[in-house]
């Protein structure tokens, strides 16, 4: 028996196995049984035996995270929507052939009826006063909505706060001592840790999915908002999900589930959350009025690929290289130049512009951050204020009245406010179109939402009151110089 072998045995016995099998051990030119009047000093010891017992109970083997979901739990909660569409109605009545044989009888028959539509997700709750973190899309258009928590209580639930681009909002239920999920900070997780996504998957009540942060800073092609920088995570998250919590170990709110990517609509296993340093950034505004005050960064610029990385002098490929800086703006007063590299934002790596936005956005108004920049071939900090997009001019919002070419069309001044509202290029200045009311003058005459009305018979167009004033009482032809995306569109019409 093998246990019966000395150890020196045993270990010259396996080397001859590997021997016959052409291993080499490094460091011997041969093995074999010592010489007899060799002296054997250190004899190798033998691997202690493995005691092989009958687990005295469960305990001693039992793994399981039910502690946790007991704790963690009971802050998701289930939201339900309602709210009320046109349906169609019965176009029977209106068929030529039907008409020969009843006339108008049941001309009255309303062609357009009403009806509810009920839709569902899933919420978490952050304060135990009954604040409420879903996402935007589970609550958008809803005339009602409605909190169900775990011990199937159910509330009446109030806005507070609500951010598109952020796919975020805040929900307030009157309520008071309810379990609740304290934050964790995002910047902080890394690839690999557990994750537990939490939420009312199909409708068929709380469900609990267990996997780990697949990747971080990640941009989801499928996400509802604007800013892309999610933790991906392969815990399974379904339709209802949406809103839900995505959970730590120590019961910490990771982020808030949003979307998946799959190619069918079905789980595929990549699976994103808004990071809990966003929904921070939400909550606290629900606090001051419900309006997300966002940095402005006051810079465009675009990502360093390969190529650009080589003549730059840089490493590797990633950052931002800086081709506009706002004067005045935040990134002018801490001394950004055109040219410039950004590499990093309060230590973390910039890979491109909408990594940058992302991380930004993490932020909150007030104080500065750092960022690392490459100018020259050489590496500096430099200090950011953090301060929101001015509204300079005034946007002053104005639909063009009867008389007016561009009748029917909602105007308004451009400022850094409005171009980050609606993502446009932030050195954009001028009169914008925002919206067009269809069959109206503007409408006819080829303006579309979007485009910027740059002159009239030449004269710079740079307010809405002089876009007012250019053609209040004028008679004749007139030329008119519009600028959609970044092309100049001239067009000539008759007052």
């Amino acid at each position: 028996m093998i246990g019966s072998v000395s150890g020196w045995r045993v270990s010259l016995a396996v080397v001859g196995i590997l021997g016959v099998m052409g291993l080499v051990v490094p460091g011997h030119a041969q093995l074999g049984p010592p010489e007899p009047d060799a002296e054997v000093t250190a004899p190798l010891a033998s691997p202690p035996a493995v005691q092989k017992v009958v687990p005295a109970d469960k305990s001693v083997i039992q793994h399981s995270y039910a502690p946790l979901m007991k704790r963690v739990a009971p802050a998701v909660v289930n939201i339900y929507t309602t709210k009320m569409v046109q349906a169609g109605g019965n176009r029977i009545f209106d068929d030529p052939f039907f008409r020969q044989f009843f006339g108008d009888r049941f001309s009255e028959e309303p062609k357009e009826k009403r009806k509810q539509q009920n839709s569902l997700g899933s919420g978490v709750i952050v304060r135990a006063d009954g604040v409420v973190v879903t996402n935007h899309h589970v609550i958008s258009g809803a005339d009602e909505i409605f909190v169900v928590l775990n011990d199937r209580r159910e509330f009446k639930a109030e806005i507070i706060a609500d951010d598109a681009r952020l796919d975020l909002a805040v929900l307030k239920i009157e309520s008071a001592g309810l379990p609740f999920l304290k934050l964790q900070d995002s910047d902080a997780i890394e690839v690999g840790d557990v994750a537990f996504a939490i939420g009312n998957p199909f409708g068929i009540g709380q469900t609990v999915t267990q996997g780990i942060v697949s990747a971080v800073g990640r941009a989801s092609r499928s996400a509802a908002g604007d800013y892309e920088f999610f933790i991906q995570t392969d815990a399974a998250i379904n339709p209802g999900n949406s809103g839900g919590a995505l959970v730590g170990l120590d019961g910490r709110l990771l982020g808030i589930n949003t979307s998946i990517f799959s190619p069918t609509g079905s789980y595929a296993g990549i699976g994103f959350a808004i990071p809990a340093n966003m929904v921070e950034r939400i909550v606290d505004a629900s606090d001051k009025g419900g309006k997300v005050l966002r940095p402005w960064f006051g810079a465009t610029g675009q990502e360093v690929t390969s190529d650009l990385a080589d003549s730059l002098g840089l490493d590797r490929p990633g950052g931002v290289l800086v081709n506009a800086v706002y004067p005045g703006g935040p990134a002018d007063k801490a001394g950004l130049q055109v040219g410039d590299v950004v590499t990093e934002l309060e230590g973390r790596l910039v890979d491109d512009p909408a990594t940058m936005v992302s991380l930004l956005a993490t932020h909150s108004v007030g104080g500065k951050v750092k960022i690392k920049v490459m100018r020259d071939r050489k590496m500096m900090t430099l200090g950011v204020p953090l301060i929101a997009a001015p509204e300079i001019p005034k946007r002053d919002e104005t639909v063009l009245p009867k008389g007016h070419l561009f009748a029917g069309a909602k105007v308004a001044n451009m400022s850094p406010a409005l171009a980050d509202e609606l993502q446009f290029d932030i050195m954009s200045k001028g009169v914008i179109a925002l919206a067009i009311e269809r069959g109206s003058s503007a409408h006819r005459a080829g303006l579309r939402p979007g485009d910027f009305i740059v002159s009239i018979n030449n004269k710079p167009i740079k307010s809405v009151a002089e876009l007012n004033a250019s053609w209040t009482g004028y008679k004749g032809v007139m030329e008119v110089k519009i600028k959609r995306q970044d092309q100049f569109v001239t067009g000539t019409f008759r007052q």
